[in-house]
């Protein structure tokens, strides 16, 4: 699949990938592409880099979406839209959309387990990320999402994260809380038993109200375990949906190389659809093994009047040398494509995005990434 087909045909699209690689700065190329080929995009970023706002013309980005201003691009047909995770918004969000009566949302919102194991749960960007996934793919308002996905340190931590707060309100787990019958809890039971000591000692370390807090907090969240689950099943819907992609994006070395090919492997177990590689940042040359004195010894003897002597000779000493470090350094990477190479199937690709002057950090650098993306063919 072409880079082309994939901005037209996908709904979604996730980079994922080792941390410092430019997954960032891929997914708002692939999100811009995207809205100059008619469609209207949301790129969903969770790096709070303030770069990539000014790349895209925001002066703020946060938990609502924003429309990026592309005029200075021409007439596009498309739309691009873009919005940074707030885990803590999301989170209060989802609480408020999944009870259905005010007084449930405020006894949660309010209860002192819920604003405790929030500060845990909205610092897990991977499982804040998916909730916010849900919400976007399942309103219908855009033809194609980009997702940016967080620089995991354990790479599975994303592609299992849907249905977390499922599992951690499973009914199970409630019911050792909860007496069936009247959906109270058993406090006798609690008090007399081998947890006794245990929840004594918590609720002398948080306070005498401990226990009808975590009450209160298991009979509400006992409400919303449905719609935790039916959010559960949904993501992992998309995530395996033949209208979804898991780009994977490495840089030329052999840390990010090894985690893309952690990638390919639990993506392919898990049956998720990878087209295939980013390699960014590449030092690319066109093979050949250059002299200077061949082609600027002429030049530079023009050029040196009026500067000592032996200047020029040296300047093209040290572009000779930096010639063979650059030749030593695209010999390398091509090692590293063919190492990855090997583990891919024959319909996967490898893209390639040289390394550029400066960074990427306004829209044509976003447009100039896109076109090298989409121009080139797959290695």
């Amino acid at each position: 699949m072409s880079f082309v087909q994939l901005v037209q045909e996908q709904k979604l699209i996730v980079c994922v990938g080792a941390g410092g690689v430019g997954k960032t700065s891929m997914a708002a190329a692939i999100g811009l592409q995207g809205a100059l080929h008619g469609r209207k995009v949301l790129v969903l970023t969770i790096d709070p880099a303030k770069r990539l706002a000014n790349s895209l013309g925001l002066q703020q980005f946060g938990n609502a979406e924003k429309q990026i201003d592309l005029s200075s691009l021409g007439e596009v047909e498309g739309e691009l839209w873009a919005m940074m995770l707030d885990g803590q918004k999301t989170f209060d969000e989802l609480i408020k959309k999944l009870a259905k009566e005010e007084q449930t949302r405020q006894a949660i919102l309010n209860n002192n387990i819920y604003k405790g194991i929030t500060e845990s749960i909205v610092g897990n960007q991977e499982y804040m990320a998916t909730e916010k996934l849900y919400d976007v793919m399942t309103s219908g308002k855009y033809d194609l999402v980009v997702l940016d996905t967080p620089p995991v340190k354990n790479a599975l931590d994303f592609l299992d994260s849907p249905g977390r707060m499922a599992k951690f309100v499973d009914k199970k787990v409630m019911k050792w809380f909860l007496n069936a019958s009247n959906g109270k809890i058993s406090l006798r039971r609690i008090l007399s038993g081998t947890s006794a000591a245990l929840f004594r000692l918590l609720g002398y370390i948080f306070g005498h109200d401990f226990l009808e807090d975590i009450t209160i907090f298991f009979q509400h969240f006992r409400e919303l375990y449905e719609g935790f689950q039916d959010r559960h099943l949904e993501v992992e819907k998309i995530f395996r949906s033949n209208q979804t992609s898991f780009l994977i994006v490495c840089a030329p070395h052999d840390p990010a190389v090894e985690v893309a090919m952690f990638f390919l492997q639990e993506l392919k177990k898990r049956q998720m659809e990878n087209p295939g590689i980013i390699v960014n940042q590449r030092h690319v040359t066109n093979g050949k093994m250059l002299d200077p004195n061949e082609y600027l010894k002429e030049i530079a003897l023009e050029e040196s009047h009026g500067i000592p002597k032996n200047t020029s000779a040296r300047l093209l000493a040290r572009l000779g040398a930096a010639h063979k470090r650059l030749r030593a350094l695209d010999e390398y990477e091509i090692g590293l494509l063919k190492k990855l190479r090997q583990q891919m199937n024959p319909n996967q690709k490898i893209w390639s995005v040289p390394r550029l002057d400066g960074e990427v950090h306004e829209l044509g650098a976003l447009v100039k990434v896109g076109k090298l993306l989409f121009s080139q063919r797959s290695g």
